[in-house]
């Protein structure tokens, strides 16, 4: 058995497993990718003890705490770490690499496991992920997809990645497709921090040799924020605009989003967020067309009167390389038409002039 050693966020993927000790509450917001949830306190627990700090002193907080702590540890010794061989090798954390860890940890290696605790916990693990970002988005060869609303720009990274491409997927990371209507039903967005989490640990694993393909997104998604050094790099590189003509647009939309039809009202009622820029008689015969689930003369009004006539002058505000954009023409957006769509867009790499890649 090696000596207890604190392990840096750097070093987890050496682990058999990742324990998540602290509480169910804090480990819905994030985590390191992959860990198993084993609470030392679960959420009410953490409540009493917390409390019992303040108002009785640590001792009291401490020896009500440490019974629950012995009873939560024997729940898990007989439950998901039951069937652990003795060469298992796990990596335990809490909130700043404290008692709870610690607890834990000890009780282990008595077990016979060699167990380490991760060196400050999640909140080394957050700092990792910052400069994580905060040092690779700058390096990223991004490139950058644009087209505009229904160009299927989406299912073209999911093809890419499919053929061997990088990508980051900023849209799945959010679970939000980035518009008006861009909600997934029943799906909530993730934290801030989850949300950062996903694309460091994307980033982390990149050749950052290799061109990574992303969708050029605004700086929100939905409620969350893009970090600021991604959509700085996002700004500077190079576009492929995706051209697909109007009714190839609009059928698509109709399939992506068909789902809208399943609750008129909901979709009535986001369409009023649209009143103020295009007046309430309009913004009313939408809310009529989504009511009656009419979404092709619905889409196809948004389409020419909200998406299209800011699209261009807002790619050219946003994106650097606009005007030296390469054009791939996407007549067909089924799926063999999106198939060969990302075979395109990866020929163009070859043809790519050396001025429009970005330097690492």
């Amino acid at each position: 058995m090696s000596r207890h050693q604190p392990t840096r966020p750097a070093d987890r993927h050496a682990f058999d497993a990742i324990i998540d000790a602290r509480s169910p509450a804090e480990f819905a917001e994030d985590h390191i990718p992959g860990a198993i949830n084993c609470p030392v306190l679960d959420d009410e627990e953490r409540a009493i003890v917390g409390t019992l700090y303040h108002q009785q002193g640590a001792f009291e907080a401490r020896r009500v705490g440490g019974a629950m702590v012995a009873a939560n540890l024997a729940r898990h010794l007989r439950g998901p770490l039951a069937d652990k061989p003795q060469n298992w090798r796990p990596l335990v954390y809490c909130w700043r690499g404290g008692m709870r860890s610690g607890s834990m940890v000890q009780w282990m290696r008595l077990v016979g496991w060699d167990a380490q605790q991760l060196a400050g916990g999640y909140k080394a693990f957050r700092r990792h992920m910052i400069a994580t970002i905060e040092a690779l988005a700058p390096r990223l060869q991004l490139r950058v997809l644009v087209g505009a609303t229904g160009s299927a720009k989406t299912r073209v990274l999911q093809q890419l990645a499919l053929q061997g491409a990088q990508v980051l997927d900023l849209e799945h990371c959010a679970r939000h497709k980035g518009s008006l209507l861009g909600a997934l039903p029943g799906v909530p967005q993730p934290s801030q921090k989850n949300f950062e989490t996903q694309i460091a640990t994307v980033l982390e694993g990149l050749d950052l040799a290799r061109p990574l393909y992303v969708e050029g997104e605004s700086a929100r998604i939905g409620r969350l924020s893009v970090p600021v050094p991604l959509v700085e790099r996002l700004r500077a590189a190079p576009c492929i605009e995706i051209e697909a003509p109007a009714p190839e647009r609009l059928a698509y939309l109709l399939r992506d989003y068909a789902y809208l039809g399943d609750d008129p009202q909901a979709l009535a009622q986001r369409l009023a967020a649209l009143t103020e820029l295009h007046g309430k008689e309009t913004v009313q015969r939408w809310q009529g067309w989504a009511r009656t689930h009419e979404l092709a003369p619905l889409f196809g009004e948004l389409m020419e009167r909200h998406y299209d006539p800011h699209y261009g002058r807002s790619q050219a505000r946003n994106f650097a390389q606009w005007e030296q954009r390469q054009r791939l023409a996407a007549p067909d957006l089924s799926p063999d038409g999106l198939d060969r769509l990302a075979r395109a867009v990866l020929d163009l790499e070859s043809d790519r002039p050396a001025a429009l890649t970005p330097q690492a």
